[in-house]
């Protein structure tokens, strides 16, 4: 199979979803989820992303499609499609799988993925993540993780309008 190939078998519909997670249950392997729009990838992203690939054996990540974007970011995001972002994460070594939402919050894939654990950023509050109630019902975690300071897609987009 060639790289590309597998790097799109990375990204999958609902339907996959719930076959990998059969597998993924029935190999006894730990599930940590987060998701996200991760419109402009960069390094706060990938640090983030490779420290909660760090605390389980599979890593999901929930992406926002195009229309939930322009919902929750503004009629100007996002900057890059949700293939883009999709195919952009999928090369990323430590990320097992991608599955799109378009929800304005991750609560229904929670529900189906039912991770071991959630991880979103330290600029929210644990009790405030969408999903903490769910997921501390059944004994999963909901953890942050500190931001790289300096890093930020919003503050990359307003660097390249300023210098346009």
């Amino acid at each position: 199979m060639n790289t590309y190939k597998r790097l799109k078998n990375k990204i999958l519909s609902r339907p996959e979803m719930d076959d990998i997670l059969i597998q993924i249950r029935e190999k006894g392997l730990s599930i940590v989820f987060t998701n996200g729009c991760f419109d402009v990838l960069h390094k706060g992203h990938i640090h983030y992303l490779a420290e909660a690939s760090d605390m389980a054996d599979i890593l999901i990540i929930g992406l926002n499609t195009d229309a939930s974007v322009k919902r929750l970011k503004g009629p100007n995001r996002p900057v890059l499609d949700q293939g883009s972002r999709a195919i952009a994460l999928s090369a990323l070594v430590f990320v097992d799988y991608i599955v799109l939402f378009g929800e304005d919050t991750p609560l229904e894939l929670l529900k189906i993925i039912k991770p071991n654990i959630l991880v979103k950023g330290g600029d929210y509050q644990v009790e405030a993540i969408i999903g903490y109630d769910f997921v501390t019902s059944y004994g999963g975690k909901v953890i942050t993780l500190p931001l790289v300071k300096g890093y930020s897609t919003t503050s990359i987009i307003k660097k390249i309008d300023s210098d346009i």
